[in-house]
């Protein structure tokens, strides 16, 4: 290891002032993070779990004026989330190859710009046997897209029951929006009538999770992204995202929805309940149940 890669570890893992007066680019960290998987290249250490500890550390891009919303930043989530995906793809001899596959992971999000893995072995000696490694993502360099089962959608009607619609799709990741409810609204155009339209939604999801209150609630992209991740059924109240992304859909009505979030997600199925109508632009299997 060259003793400028050597220093950039120690400074990473280091204490915080330790380096205060480098000026270093902001960093998120997850330390001291244990897990349990089968690991090892020799023969006794097959068919037998042992504790590992992983810690990470990603430099970040500069600031763009996030604030303090949640879908503008690098979540925690993604860092425990790209450990336990990394885990779950294969079996892993070495934990070199594994710290590999968690720096991947983590460089996917477009905030990530460097990021330092430690992965340690506790059960192999009378101390932490492990490795250290640093991964920087070149400039302009293409992001591979995160492999993993796609989503569902359902498009649910707030005036029927839900549980037989929940009954009839298979176990997974699922995002509910329910439709639009067909009531009288007050007189409004333009912006107002938009946020009016996606309240009434909102509103919705709510009164539904008080049938399934197995469910939960999701409003921000970090919210849904970290919930499919978990193979979840949620229910979405859409206005957060659909006003804060560019490009989404002007109206609120619930097949314009529905197509767009099946698009934003990637999902590979789009479920419709009740009376909902068929969106007319939708590129994935479309069943009515």
């Amino acid at each position: 290891m060259t003793d400028t890669r050597a220093t950039a570890l120690q400074a990473a893992f280091g204490p915080l002032e330790a380096r205060a007066c480098a000026a270093p680019p902001d960093r998120l960290s997850l330390r001291d993070h244990v897990v349990s998987a089968e690991i090892g290249a020799f023969q006794e250490e097959r068919g037998q779990a042992q504790r590992l500890r992983v810690s990470i550390v990603v430099e970040l891009a500069a600031p763009q004026g996030a604030g303090d919303d949640v879908d503008g930043i690098l979540s925690y989530d993604r860092l425990t989330e790209a450990i336990d995906r990394t885990l779950a793809s294969a079996r892993y001899d070495l934990v070199e190859t594994l710290a590999e596959g968690i720096a991947a992971r983590v460089l996917r999000a477009p905030q990530a710009e460097r990021v330092f893995v430690r992965v340690e072995k506790l059960d192999r000696g009378p101390g932490a046997l492990g490795v250290e490694i640093v991964r920087t993502r070149q400039a302009g360099e293409p992001l591979p897209p995160e492999p993993g089962r796609a989503p569902a959608i359902l498009l649910a009607d707030p005036a029927e029951p839900l549980a037989p619609a929940l009954a009839a799709i298979a176990p997974g990741a699922l995002v509910i929006l329910p439709a639009l409810p067909a009531t009288e609204r007050p007189a409004a155009r333009g912006m107002a009538a938009r946020r009016i339209a996606l309240l009434e939604i909102e509103q919705a999801a709510w009164a539904l999770l008080a049938t399934a209150p197995d469910l939960s609630v999701v409003a921000s992209r970090t919210e849904l992204d970290w919930a499919l991740a978990q193979g979840r059924r949620v229910l979405w109240a859409p206005g957060k995202l659909v006003l804060d992304t560019p490009g989404a859909p002007e109206t609120a009505e619930g097949p314009e929805l529905a197509a767009w979030i099946v698009s934003e997600l990637g999902a590979g199925q789009l479920y419709l309940h009740g009376s909902v109508a068929v969106p007319a632009a939708c590129r994935v299997p479309v069943t009515r149940l």
